[in-house]
């Protein structure tokens, strides 16, 4: 991994991380040493999706959304207690559960709400479209940005579920020594390491919310395959 800052932010939006990305992962599976099997991507929501279809498009290869959404710790939604990803695999922060103080009942009322998130998402985000298969593929896993790891450590887990060949973890922006909180991936792509790391949003001049209809409309490029 390297390091690189533009003038201001490193970014100023997702699709121009995801256009600068997409020139690393494609230089990274032309230097793999034995040919890569066919290549998917496939994005996080909601925020991997607009940087995953630029490398998808980039590497013209099928892109698809991975149904997974982070347990939030009650009033702090954005720190992640843990994450539920399709099918079935939960990552927990037994740090953070701790630290909070977390019971037992909380816990478990944060997980039936996440989980029942999880399954409206994958309603509306795939909107009766199956998912593609990406057994004995290799996946290139994206995101916006990496934070505490457990939304993509949950993803990880997932797409080795479903028989995913290689894993690639690539991502615009991470803290320093992000590489070590994937244990189960074959790879991991991240041209700016940011030592202060706030969040992904210190990364990108605009950090707008991407919405339902934005997703349908970014996994459009899916169909054309």
């Amino acid at each position: 991994m390297t390091s690189h800052i533009f003038a201001g932010r490193a970014y100023r939006n997702r699709v121009h991380a995801g256009r600068i990305l997409a020139e690393y992962v494609e230089r990274h599976l032309s230097a793999l040493p034995a040919p890569a099997a066919e290549t998917s991507v496939i994005a996080l929501p909601c925020g991997g999706v607009p940087v995953a279809r630029q490398v998808a498009e980039h590497l013209d290869a099928p892109l698809d959304v991975l149904p997974v959404r982070t347990i939030g710790v009650p009033d702090q939604p954005e720190l992640a207690a843990g994450a539920i990803a399709y099918p079935g695999v939960m990552v927990i922060n037994d740090e953070i559960i701790g630290g909070l103080g977390i019971t037992p009942d909380e816990w478990d009322t944060l997980v039936r709400l996440t989980r029942a998130e999880l399954e409206r998402c994958t309603r509306v985000h795939r909107h009766g479209r199956a998912g593609i298969a990406v057994r004995d593929t290799h996946v290139v896993v994206v995101d916006d940005g990496v934070s505490t790891g457990a939304t993509m450590r949950a993803a990880v887990g997932a797409l080795r579920r479903l028989g995913a060949a290689q894993v690639t973890v690539a991502v615009p922006v991470g803290p320093p020594g992000m590489s070590e909180r994937f244990g189960d991936v074959d790879h991991v792509i991240c041209p700016t390491l940011l030592e202060s790391f706030r969040g992904a949003c210190a990364a990108y001049d605009e950090f707008e919310p991407i919405t339902d209809a934005d997703i349908r409309e970014l996994l459009s490029y899916a169909g054309t395959r």
